[in-house]
């Protein structure tokens, strides 16, 4: 596959098998992932990789927190838009993709909740990558790194036939994850991604999102037409 390729054929997976990914496949990319461009070559990047028990009693920890309606304390800015915006009817519009796929009707309130707490398991991954920043770091300024990172981890996975999805359910209650894996105070969690082999027969892994193109995102200054 190439680079080109990758990057359309990238998208959000909901579900994995229960293969393990070894840790020496996760190693390369994490290290190819590491060639992203970063603000004069800081490198702001960190990782804990959790797979296992460990993973299993984040997952169980975060949705039981979920449940009790305990209020959630993310470390990172979390992406908001005005419910009349163009970014709310892209979310809604996915959604119904997703539901419909899904078979989740809107009066189905056990179906929905289970979609909720599934994102909070990492859509039971057999592994999470959890991107931190230093706190002696400002706490915006790393983040257009961040991504660079997170978007080649995601294009490497592809190479070696795992599926990603970026996520930050797993890690809105960032203390269960600072806790269970020994995350020191002294990182900020950004983000998580789950990672494994997709299950193709998953009805949300079918999802092709939609695009806007270029031109309606772009204005041109000095071309000829």
């Amino acid at each position: 596959m190439n680079l080109i390729e990758a990057i359309k054929e990238r998208k959000s997976i909901r579900a994995f098998t229960s293969e393990k990914v070894p840790k020496n496949v996760i190693t390369d990319i994490l290290n190819i992932a590491g060639r992203a461009p970063s603000a004069m070559n800081t490198q702001p990047w960190e990782f804990t990789v959790v797979t296992g028990d460990i993973l299993d009693k984040i997952r169980s920890a975060v949705v039981e927190k979920l449940k009790n309606m305990e209020p959630m304390q993310p470390e990172h800015l979390v992406v908001g838009w005005s419910r009349e915006s163009i970014y709310r009817k892209r979310q809604v519009e996915l959604a119904k993709k997703l539901f419909k796929l899904m078979d989740i009707r809107r009066e189905d309130k056990e179906k929905r909740t289970e979609w909720l707490e599934r994102g909070f398991r990492f859509f039971d991954a057999p592994a999470a990558i959890i991107l931190m920043t230093d706190r002696s770091l400002t706490e915006n300024g790393p983040l257009l790194d961040v991504g660079a990172v997170m978007q080649n981890i995601c294009l490497a996975a592809l190479h070696f036939g795992l599926g990603t999805c970026i996520e930050d359910q797993g890690v809105l209650y960032p203390e269960v994850a600072r806790e269970m894996a020994g995350i020191p105070e002294s990182k900020r969690i950004v983000i998580s991604i789950a990672i494994g082999y997709p299950d193709p027969d998953f009805p949300a892994n079918k999802i092709i999102t939609d695009r806007e193109s270029a031109d309606s995102l772009t204005t041109w200054v000095g071309f000829e037409s």
